[in-house]
């Protein structure tokens, strides 16, 4: 295979090394001491280069996914033997309109890279995903992910104005203008989320904004969860845009090394000072009853925002028969508290659980669980992984929660997949068949093939 992939693309680069994303359960697998074997990575220089990989494979029957930054927690590269991993990092030019507030950045760019280069013009995209000075504009794509200032930006898929994408045989769909059009459905949203599942995005056209003039950040505290949870939804329910609103229950408000007591609230608002002012005013009002923390908090949070990196991530998984995991499930405001206690009962059952909230809007917001713990084998903790993670899906079910909010799939949630879409996994069914009838397409995406 790689004598052949090597004569189709030149002088492109194809090597053998070791490709594995952040899934936890992945990563203690290869603890424990499961066989480690080097992937086949290709990495075209161009998009035609794309093309004839993907159509030389749909030709061959040989399975492709696509490689971003590999900064995924779900198991979506957790490769298979006879895999081909297609590198898009050469796909790493982008062009910023400031005129339009229009970018045009291919599936390889560095998310940091191009935020920096967009601060330089004064501009942002809006997308702070914790992994951003690692993943890749296609990564973000992939995943359906969700930014730390999404209250105020939206998710990637606010930001989404056209995709170009290679389809499984080869074939190249360029994005369409980037004003929106009722000229059909926008048919470039059936990848965002995707997985890698209907083909390989190569190039994203996405919306930027003007950076805020101000921005103006505190921390407070509530006695209890419920107390912080009424505060964010109406904060959300009175129309105000935060550019950053993440709560704390107790165990992480005390994992933060915070001076609150109770739950933390760190919040921003921005925008121009007029307005950002009026918002100001009217989160005063709703946050009256809380103890008042002053910009600390906020300014211990930015200081940290992007701390949990790849390699640290790695680093504390060395220890032999642990597990640290992160679940980020979502739900409407009604269920949210009783589905942290659920969910964080089961987490803890055998370890230690931390939640914070965030990602709010008037209907709902993302509850993300962090849990650890220890065992006293490589397959006692497995096993324990397994049952905190059966332990949290089960929750949401009852509590009518959505099991994934901005991680993806993958392998993690597979077992689960079914329940969560319904009579809406026949139609995942026959877009797929559709697109990739010869089945090349990431095998674990959305659960895998079914």
């Amino acid at each position: 295979m790689r004598r052949a992939l090597e004569q189709l693309l030149g002088t492109e680069p194809v090597t053998e090394r070791f490709v594995e994303d952040l899934w936890p359960a992945g990563l203690m697998a290869v603890r424990a001491g499961a066989e480690r074997k080097p992937a086949l990575v290709v990495r075209p220089g161009d998009v035609e280069g794309v093309s004839r990989v993907l159509r030389w494979a749909s030709r061959e029957g040989v399975t492709v996914t696509p490689l971003g930054g590999g900064s995924g927690v779900c198991g979506a590269i957790n490769r298979t033997a006879g895999e081909l991993l297609l590198d898009l990092g050469a796909l790493s030019a982008f062009d910023i309109d400031e005129s339009d507030l229009v970018v045009r950045a291919g599936a390889g760019v560095n998310g940091l890279v191009l935020e920096q280069a967009l601060n330089d013009r004064g501009l942002t995209l809006g997308h702070f995903p914790s992994s951003l000075p690692v993943a890749t504009v296609g990564g973000l794509i992939a995943t359906r992910s969700s930014g730390q200032q999404s209250s105020y930006h939206g998710n990637i898929e606010d930001l989404v104005l056209g995709l170009s994408v290679v389809l499984p045989d080869g074939t190249v769909a360029t994005a369409r203008k980037p004003a929106r059009s009722a000229v059909g459905p926008a048919l470039h949203e059936l990848f965002v989320g995707s997985e890698g599942a209907f083909g390989i995005v190569v190039e994203a056209v996405l919306a930027a904004r003007r950076l805020p003039a101000m921005v103006a950040g505190r921390g407070v505290s509530f006695p209890t969860l419920g107390a912080g949870l009424g505060a964010m939804r109406e904060v959300m329910q009175r129309d105000l845009r935060p550019l950053v609103m993440r709560l704390y229950d107790v165990e992480d408000t005390a994992f933060q090394s915070s001076e609150a007591e109770g739950c933390l609230l760190v919040v921003a608002v921005a925008g121009e000072p007029e307005v950002a002012g009026a918002q100001a005013r009217v989160l005063d009002r709703i946050l009256a009853g809380a103890s008042q923390l002053g910009e600390a908090p906020w300014q211990a949070w930015l200081e940290h925002r992007f701390r949990l990196s790849a390699e640290r991530m790695r680093r504390l998984l060395e220890a032999p028969a642990s597990y640290l995991d992160t679940i980020e499930v979502a739900a409407c405001w009604s269920a949210l508290e009783a589905l942290h206690a659920d969910v964080k009962a089961g987490l803890a059952a055998e370890g230690a659980a931390l939640c914070h909230f965030s990602h709010a809007t008037p209907q709902g917001c993302c509850a993300y669980f962090t849990f650890a713990g220890s065992a006293p084998t490589e397959e006692a903790a497995a096993q324990a992984h397994r049952r905190a993670w059966t332990a949290a899906m089960d929750a949401c079910d009852r509590h009518g929660a959505t099991i994934g909010h901005h991680h993806g799939a993958g392998s993690a949630r597979a077992p689960w997949i079914e329940r969560e879409m319904g009579e809406w996994l026949q139609v995942w069914k026959a877009i797929h068949a559709a697109l990739d009838p010869v089945a090349i397409m990431n095998p674990r995406a959305l659960g895998g093939r079914r």
